[in-house]
C-alpha cells in the first residue's frame, strides 16, 4: 500500500483529533440504536402489520423475516430532469431484492427542488434549507424501523447531502446512494456561456437565449457541467457509498440498470451480514476523501457548506482551514466545465473517477483504506464499469484518454486544487481559484455595494460598472435570506471582465461550482446580518481580494467605528416566510448554514 503523502495525514488526524468527542456521541448513539432502538423484530404485532399490510406480492417474506427489508428514500419527480428517471427505479428494485431473497419498499420521499429552475428568482431563498427538510424527510421515512438497509435515490445540490444528513441518524443499517445519470451532451458549455453574455449586452434577445439554453437542457438526466450535483457524486464515489463507477452512466441504458441491479443485491447482502453499516463508513478519512475529490476534479464550492454539515452529522467536525491545506496538497487533475471546454460525459469516456481515485491513490493523496459500502475494498474503484453480453463487469481504468480534460498526477494542470481560504478584516470566505485566470487572483479596487443581485445588474445596465470594481453584494446569508445562488451575477460580471477591467465579487451569499472565471469570494463569515463586517463597508473603500496571500480586506478603514448598515426586510412571498424559523437559528455557513444541526449540537447528540 502507498504511503500516505504527510500533508494528508496531518490534516486528517487534526479532524480526528478535534472530533474525539463528537465522534463518540454518535458512535455511541448508533451502537445504542442498533442493539435497542426499533426494527421490526421488536415492534407489536399492531404497528408491524401496518408496515407490511399493503406490500402486494413481498407480505409473508417481510412478515416472517425471511429476508432483508430495504427501505427506498428517493427524490423523484417529473418536472427535473435528474430525477425524473427515478420513476421506474422502486418497481425495478422490489424485482432485483427478490431475486436474493429479500424485500424493498419505498420508506417515503423527499422534496427536490432545483436551482437552475429557480436560479435569481424568490425561490431560490429556500434552496439552501431544503437540505434541512430533506435531512428530515429521510429521518421521517427510515423512523418506521420497518428495515434492515436503505437505498437512497438522489443527485442534485441538496438532494445527496440531505440524504446523507438524515440517513446518518439511522447509520446503524447499511446503505447505499443509487445515481441516475447525467443527460447526454447537448449544446456546447462555451457555446451556451457565450450566448448568456450576448444576451447580457443585449446582443440577443429573450428567443436566442430560450433556444440556446433548451439545447443545453434537453433530456434526463443530471445536467452535464461540473456543478454541484455531478460534485455530489463524485463525493460519493470516493466516499465508497455508491457501487464503484456508477455517477456518469447514462439514464435508459442497460448498464444504468445493472447499476441499480447491483446496489440492490450489494445493500441486501450488506443487511444479511449486518456489516458496514453507514455510521462506519463516513468516517473522518472518508470525509477527508470527498474534500479531496473536490480538489482534483476543481469540483463546485457548494460543498464548502455541505461538507461540514455533512461531517456533523456524523460527528465529525471540519473547517475551510482544511480545505485550504488539503487544497495546497492535492494537484488539479481534471478540467470539467466551468473549468474545462468538455462536460461531465466526456470526462467519464476519458477515464472519470477511476482515473482520479486510481492517480490520487497511487500518489498517497487519498485514503485507499476507507471502508467502502458499495464494493469489499477501494480498489474498485479504479475501474469502469461495462456490460459485457448480459453481464456487468468493471475494467481498469490506466490511463488518460484525453489529456486536455484529464491528466496525470506527475503533469496536473495545476499543482494545487484551487478551492482557497481568503480572511482579513471582511472575515473568512472561500475562493475557488481552478476556473481563474492566476493573473486575476489578486484584485485590488474600490467597492461598489449591494444588497441586492438586481440592484448589481440594474447598476450594470446603467454602465456604472465599466471600471474596476469589487462588487459586494451582502444581507445574503444564510439568517438574512436563506443564502441564495448569485449566478444572474455571473454573465455581466464576465462581460466587464471580458472588457479589461479588473473585477471580483465579493458575497455572503454563494456561487456555487459553476462560478466561473470572474474571481470571487463567497460565504463570507460572519455575514453581514447581526453586524458582520460586510455591513459596515461602503461604496468606495479600496478591497483587496488575493488568493495567493489568502486575503480579504478593505485597506485604509476602520470597520469596527462604523454603524452597520440597515438590512433589507425579510423576504415574504414564495413561501419564503415558512422558513423564518431556520433563516433565525442557522449556523455561519462554515459550519454547514444549517439550522437543523445548530439545534441539535445545542443538545449534544
Amino acid at each position: 500500500m502507498t504511503r500516505l503523502d504527510p500533508r494528508i495525514a496531518a490534516v486528517t488526524d487534526r479532524i480526528i483529533e478535534r472530533s474525539k468527542p463528537g465522534r463518540k456521541r454518535y458512535l455511541d448513539l448508533m451502537a445504542q440504536q442498533g442493539e435497542r432502538g426499533i426494527s421490526r423484530g421488536r415492534m407489536s404485532c399492531g404497528n408491524f402489520a401496518h408496515g407490511f399490510a399493503a406490500a402486494e406480492g413481498d407480505k409473508d417474506t417481510i412478515r416472517t423475516f425471511a429476508g432483508p427489508n430495504i427501505g427506498i428514500v428517493t427524490s423523484y419527480n417529473d418536472m427535473l430532469s435528474a430525477h425524473q428517471p427515478y420513476a421506474r427505479f422502486p418497481e425495478q428494485m422490489k424485482i432485483y431484492a427478490r431475486e436474493v431473497g429479500a424485500t424493498a419498499q419505498v420508506a417515503g420521499g423527499v422534496p427536490a427542488m432545483c436551482d437552475g429552475v429557480t436560479q435569481g428568482q424568490d425561490g431560490m431563498d429556500l434552496s439552501l434549507f431544503s437540505r434541512d427538510v430533506i435531512a428530515m424527510s429521510t429521518a421521517v421515512a427510515l423512523s418506521h424501523g420497518m428495515f434492515e438497509g436503505a437505498a437512497l435515490l438522489g443527485i442534485c445540490d441538496k438532494i445527496v447531502p440531505g440524504l446523507l444528513i438524515g440517513a446518518l441518524r439511522f447509520g446503524h443499517l447499511p446503505m447505499l446512494l443509487v445515481p441516475g445519470g447525467p443527460m447526454p451532451s447537448g449544446l456546447p458549455n462555451k457555446e451556451k456561456q457565450r450566448i448568456r453574455q450576448l444576451y447580457a449586452e443585449g446582443k440577443v434577445g429573450r428567443d436566442e437565449l430560450l433556444a440556446s439554453e433548451s439545447a443545453s437542457y434537453h433530456s434526463p438526466g443530471t445536467c452535464t457541467f461540473y456543478g454541484t450535483a455531478n460534485s455530489n457524486q463524485m463525493m460519493m464515489e470516493l466516499m465508497g457509498l455508491h457501487v464503484p463507477g456508477s455517477a456518469f452512466v447514462q439514464p435508459g441504458t442497460g448498464l444504468r440498470q445493472a447499476l441499480t441491479r447491483a446496489a440492490v443485491h450489494r445493500v441486501a447482502e450488506l443487511a444479511s451480514a449486518k456489516e458496514r453499516p453507514l455510521a462506519a463508513c463516513v468516517d473522518e478519512r472518508a470525509i477527508v476523501n470527498a474534500m479531496i475529490g473536490l480538489m482534483a476534479t476543481g469540483g463546485s464550492t457548494n460543498h464548502a457548506i455541505h461538507l461540514p454539515a455533512i461531517a456533523r452529522a456524523a460527528g465529525i467536525h471540519i473547517d475551510w482551514q482544511d480545505f485550504d491545506d488539503l487544497s495546497a496538497a492535492v494537484p488539479l487533475l481534471a478540467r470539467v466545465y466551468p473549468n474545462g471546454s468538455g462536460d461531465v460525459n466526456d470526462f467519464h469516456y476519458a477515464g472519470g473517477i477511476a482515473f482520479v481515485a486510481r492517480e490520487l491513490g497511487a500518489a498517497g493523496l487519498l485514503h485507499t483504506d476507507i471502508l467502502t459500502a458499495g464494493a469489499e475494498d477501494f480498489g474498485a474503484w479504479t475501474s469502469h464499469p461495462e456490460m459485457d453480453g448480459d453481464s456487468l463487469v468493471w475494467r481498469e481504468v490506466t490511463e488518460s484518454r484525453n489529456d486536455t480534460m484529464l491528466r496525470p498526477v506527475s503533469e496536473p494542470f495545476l499543482p494545487d486544487g484551487g478551492m482557497r481560504l481568503v480572511k482579513g478584516n471582511l472575515g473568512r470566505a472561500t475562493l475557488k481559484t481552478s476556473a481563474v485566470d492566476p493573473s486575476r487572483w489578486t484584485i485590488e479596487a474600490p467597492a461598489r455595494v449591494f444588497s441586492d443581485q438586481n440592484e448589481v445588474l440594474k447598476a450594470f445596465q446603467a454602465g456604472e460598472l465599466e471600471r474596476d470594481v469589487v462588487v459586494v453584494v451582502r444581507f445574503q446569508g444564510p439568517r438574512a435570506n436563506g443564502m441564495p445562488e448569485l449566478h444572474k451575477l455571473t454573465p455581466p460580471l464576465g462581460v466587464l471582465q471580458d472588457r479589461g477591467f479588473r473585477v471580483a465579487l465579493v458575497t455572503d451569499g454563494r456561487m456555487s461550482g459553476a462560478s466561473g472565471k470572474v474571481p470571487a469570494a463567497i460565504h463570507v463569515s460572519p455575514e453581514a446580518l447581526g453586524g458582520g463586517p460586510l455591513s459596515r463597508i461602503r461604496d468606495g473603500d479600496f478591497v483587496r481580494v488575493c488568493a495567493n496571500e489568502g486575503l480579504l480586506e478593505v485597506i485604509g478603514a476602520n470597520l469596527s467605528t462604523r454603524e452597520p448598515a440597515a438590512p433589507p426586510p425579510p423576504p415574504v412571498g414564495t413561501g419564503r416566510e415558512l422558513f423564518a424559523l431556520m433563516r433565525g437559528t442557522a449556523d455561519d455557513a462554515e459550519r454547514g448554514a444549517s439550522a437543523m444541526l445548530h439545534a441539535m449540537d445545542a443538545e449534544a447528540v
